[in-house]
């Protein structure tokens, strides 16, 4: 017998007793929480979500969409950076202004051939600006998950006011559920019992995030 048959099997025998007429699990639990706490027009929404960033020491940038080319290649000429890695989709136009040597998203590249690459630019699915969290999706503009969890640096485009929302519940609605999301708020970081904030551990130490309208 498989894992997966012992836990079903198991799932199968607590439900046992449960007749077919039972309050279906969606309306089991009274769900009146609020969608998002206070009114917000678009720009505080922004203004928020830069404020919350910041809260959890990711290095927030703004600018226009003309001046991304040459901000992402300042900010990698500033990390020293001789390598970038690229998802498939990303904007040709973004990294056009840099002479880095781009390194593809591939299947088969290993943690040790990522764990080499400086820096790693990608896109967003939505960002929440009262938890100050990005969420992607895997799509071909963020590529696959291990690309934005085993460089050291990872610099995160998010298109303004477009793909920013106020709440979790709101970021919920826009995102697929079968898809493998990666929530971030803020560099990796954990604390030993000793409460010494340590960076880096399962993720990027450096986050910077670029809010682009």
């Amino acid at each position: 017998m498989s894992s997966r048959e012992l836990i079903l099997g198991r799932v199968r025998r607590a439900l046992a007793d449960v007749p077919p007429d039972d309050t279906p699990y969606e309306d089991a639990v009274a769900r009146g929480y609020l969608r998002e706490h206070g009114e917000r027009g678009v720009e505080e929404t922004v203004e928020l979500l830069a404020e919350n960033l910041a809260d959890y020491r990711a290095i927030v940038h703004r600018c226009g969409e003309d001046e991304l080319p040459s901000l992402l290649a300042r900010l990698l000429a500033e990390r020293k950076a001789s390598t970038v890695l690229v998802p498939s989709g990303l904007e040709e136009s973004w990294l056009a202004g840099t002479d880095v040597a781009r390194v593809a998203d591939r299947a088969e590249s290993g943690p040790h051939e990522l764990d080499a690459v400086d820096s790693v630019v990608t896109a967003c699915a939505v960002a929440v600006a009262e938890t100050g969290t990005i969420v992607l999706d895997g799509g071909p503009d963020q590529g696959r998950r291990r690309i934005t969890l085993i460089p050291d640096h990872h610099i995160c485009v998010v298109r303004v006011p477009g793909q920013v929302v106020s709440s979790v519940p709101q970021a919920l609605e826009r995102l697929d559920p079968g898809r493998p999301l990666t929530w971030i708020s803020g560099p990796s970081a954990t604390s030993d019992i000793e409460l010494d904030r340590v960076e880096g551990v399962h993720g990027p130490r450096t986050l910077e995030v670029i809010l682009v309208g």
